[in-house]
């Protein structure tokens, strides 16, 4: 590919084989990997230049969160650990602090404080629980909070025997953090309060019986505004994505609506068996999906999925469907300036480097794709974990 980037500073006589860019990505063989990407004149390239340990046996997630970096340990032997680190210019990782916890985290985001980065919060997915601690991380570290989740009865699908938190994330106003339960078919909802670090639960949103939602990312139509926001969830066990309406009421706790729900495949064709959508992330007007495990574009090669958000109502359309360039892509990731998406394969274990095109939103052809460690085995918990753009 030969990006606008490369064109534009050709034509000042500055060499294109400068613009680099640094990724991280995480594996279950317990190691995160610093990797650099080239944009150069002769064709892109991505290579792995250092790895690094401590965040316990399996390394879940990956929160980049301006020059630190939070990985928390889904280790289900009933202890695992939750890590920071401090990113250097070259992307190398240097562990800032380490903690102790009960395992099986498959998510977390910092929180609260007088900055936004006070504490932190994971989601454990079998124990069903969402726990809280203080920053920064070290030997002294103790759960500040938990919170154990329970359901009355099944929900419709087998995985939903109990309840299944799998993200925390934070709305764009940093009061309150959102829980999707994919056991439980809720957007769990708590709001902070920032000097203690306290959550306190409040009314959740409540998705479709069988949903499944999994993870969300937030829009809305003018920037630094809560006018018309909305929040899009994946729904793992749908193979959906789900529109919410976002409310502040005076005085009480942000509301969630459900407006919409479409299938993460074109109209009038079904999920293979086995497919699992995976992530959901938002640039522009547009959001993205990926599915895992339905090889639309050939052997062990899966999809994402593109919409058309509306600028008026938020509400969401079909656009396409394009090749994810790898198997099982678990999870992806949009850089600043729009032009490029990685993706991370975890059971081919690869990070593939996607073109972008930051006016219409289409996504194009492989840049570059890079093996990290080793392979997964399908369906199994083992390969590339996340992938996130240092920026």
């Amino acid at each position: 590919m030969t990006s606008f980037k490369t064109l534009f500073l050709a034509t000042l006589g500055v060499a294109p084989d400068v613009l680099g860019a640094n990724l991280l990505a995480s594996h279950y063989t317990g190691r995160i990997y610093s990797l650099s990407f080239t944009d150069g004149g002769n064709g892109a390239t991505l290579t792995s230049a250092s790895s690094t340990s401590g965040c316990g046996s399996l390394p879940a997630w990956l929160h980049v969160d301006g020059g630190s970096v939070y990985c928390v340990d889904e280790d289900w032997n009933g202890s695992g650990i939750l890590a920071s680190y401090s990113v250097g210019s070259d992307g190398s990782l240097r562990q800032t602090g380490q903690a102790v916890t009960a395992g099986a985290s498959v998510h977390g985001t910092p929180y609260g404080g007088e900055d936004g980065h006070g504490f932190i919060a994971t989601v454990e997915y079998d124990p069903s629980t969402l726990t809280t601690y203080k920053l920064p991380l070290g030997g002294s570290s103790t759960v500040l909070q938990q919170f154990k989740f329970n359901m009355s009865q099944p929900g419709p699908h087998v995985r939903q025997n109990t309840p299944h938190p799998h993200a925390a994330q934070l709305d764009p106003t940093g009061r309150y953090l959102l829980v999707p339960d994919l056991g439980a078919d809720l957007v769990r909802i708590f709001s902070i309060e920032a000097s203690t670090g306290s959550l306190s639960a409040c009314e959740p949103g409540v998705a479709s019986p069988g949903d499944g939602p999994r993870h969300g990312t937030f829009w809305a139509p003018q920037p630094n505004s809560a006018a018309g926001q909305m929040l899009y969830t994946v729904n793992e066990l749908g193979n959906s994505v789900s529109a919410w309406s976002v409310s502040y009421p005076e005085g009480g706790c942000l509301t969630l609506q459900k407006s919409q729900t479409l299938s993460t495949y074109v109209k009038g064709s079904a999920a293979p068996n086995g497919a699992k959508a995976a992530e959901v992330h938002v640039a522009g007007n547009l959001l993205y999906a990926a599915n895992r495990a339905d090889q639309t574009f050939g052997a062990q090669n899966d999809s994402l999925a593109t919409y058309s958000i509306d600028p008026g109502s938020g509400a969401i359309a079909w656009v396409e469907a394009t090749p994810a360039h790898a198997w099982f892509p678990r999870t992806f990731s949009i850089n600043k300036a729009g032009d490029l998406v990685a993706v991370g394969g975890q059971t081919s274990s690869n990070v593939a480097i996607v073109a972008r095109d930051p006016e219409s939103g289409r996504l194009g052809d492989l840049v570059a794709s890079l093996r990290v460690a080793t392979p997964g085995r399908p369906q199994q918990e083992d390969g590339l974990s996340a992938v996130v753009w240092v920026e």
